[in-house]
């Protein structure tokens, strides 16, 4: 299964509660934080409901 980076290139501040959980439960802590996740179907509903936040680039 592949594999995508996920780096949060904007602030949390502002974002509702329901986004934060997200950006928790991917991983992400702070600007300029990247996770490397497996490419599921759950994580893209996640990175689509916080896509104002992240960045998403393949993983080699």
């Amino acid at each position: 299964m592949s594999t995508v980076k996920v780096t949060q290139v904007k602030s949390r501040n502002g974002s509702d509660k329901r986004q934060l959980d997200t950006l928790r439960s991917l991983g992400l802590r702070k600007i300029g934080h990247t996770v490397e996740q497996r490419d599921t179907p759950a994580l893209r509903g996640m990175v689509h409901a916080v896509r104002h936040l992240v960045k998403v680039e393949e993983a080699a």
